[in-house]
């Protein structure tokens, strides 16, 4: 989480400096590892969490998971509000969110009592909340998420699933994925075979690289087993505790086949490198290779459903 909100940092200071921006840890793994169901009647469950073993209600409608709706949408589950800053929401989720009311990023305690949830889920490090958990537990049931739960959208499905009383629910929508993943990669084995490609993203007039494991390039690479370009293997691993812009003379050294560029319309950065010289001799841009993504939400964030929406990203552009 620490991790996490170093970035979602960045990124609310994107937003503000640039007048928009899209929509981003502390505990051992015995604590994760030892996150089994266990059962005190037919309306309660207890459940090891960040915060010890806890009691919560297994019957709550009213969920508020902020910055994870993507777990509980996976689920069936509609939160009783979403996590915003501003404005500014995970785009990706609106077809099923866009009537559900917002909750600012740092959760303000009259915001969250005005929601009136039956059950609080919130990451293992409270420092990015304005409230400590006993205020939210006083509102509701808190459940506290492990850092390894918190960090590993799998997990999370299926700690979810545990919560709601949807085990086999969550079972079957990773199994489901999996199959998704092994389609994907077939299909795009036999379109592109050896081919490279890389992902940036153009926030304003700043362009970020994305490493092999930064948000949805673990998809790509690790999961749909889509080769490298050099750039980006030289890179290695990301510091996900930053993340610094790429100059557009840097980006002349990336020889992917192809590009896939996250910029909302009209964004600066589009023209920025249209008008590049060094930009148009790189490989993809020479050979029409630039696959310009309006909606960078699914591809900067790590879930279920934003990475089925990545997916279905790649496949439309890539497999003719």
């Amino acid at each position: 989480m620490k991790t996490n909100m170093k970035f979602r940092r960045i990124f609310t200071i994107m937003i503000v400096g640039l007048l928009f921006i899209m929509s981003a840890c502390g505990n051992d793994n015995s604590a994760s590892d030892s996150e089994t169901e266990g059962e005190t009647n037919n309306s309660e469950i207890t459940l090891d969490s960040a915060m010890g073993e806890v009691t919560i209600p297994a019957n709550a409608e009213k969920i508020l998971a902020p910055y994870h709706e993507d777990a509980l949408l996976a689920l069936g589950v509609t939160p009783v509000a979403k996590w915003a800053i501003g404005q500014a929401v995970q785009e990706y989720l609106e077809s099923d969110l866009k009537d559900v009311p917002t909750i600012e990023w740092n959760l303000p305690v009259e915001q969250v009592l005005n929601h009136a949830p039956e059950l609080i889920i919130l990451e293992n490090n409270m420092e990015s909340y304005e409230g400590t958990y006993e205020d939210y537990n006083k509102i509701a049931p808190t459940y506290l998420m492990t850092e390894e739960t918190v960090k590993d959208w799998r997990k999370q499905i299926e700690t979810f699933g545990k919560i709601l009383g949807k085990e086999d629910e969550a079972k079957k929508v990773l199994s489901d994925y999996e199959d998704t993943v092994s389609s994907a990669r077939d299909q795009l084995s036999e379109a592109i075979g050896e081919e490279t490609v890389a992902v940036i993203w153009a926030a304003g007039n700043q362009f970020f690289l994305f490493e092999q494991n930064r948000h949805s390039a673990e998809v790509l690479y690790s999961e749909l087993g889509i080769k490298q370009p050099t750039l980006i293997q030289e890179l290695g691993q990301a510091d996900t505790a930053s993340w610094n812009p790429i100059s557009v003379e840097k980006l002349s050294e990336l020889d992917a086949d192809h590009v896939f560029l996250l910029a909302l319309e009209g964004e600066q950065g589009i023209e920025t490198l249209e008008n590049s010289s060094v930009w148009q001799s790189t490989p993809a841009a020479k050979n029409g290779n630039i696959h310009i993504i309006n909606d960078p939400s699914n591809w900067t964030n790590k879930g279920l459903l934003a990475s089925q929406q990545t997916i279905e990203d790649i496949l439309s552009a890539l497999v003719k």
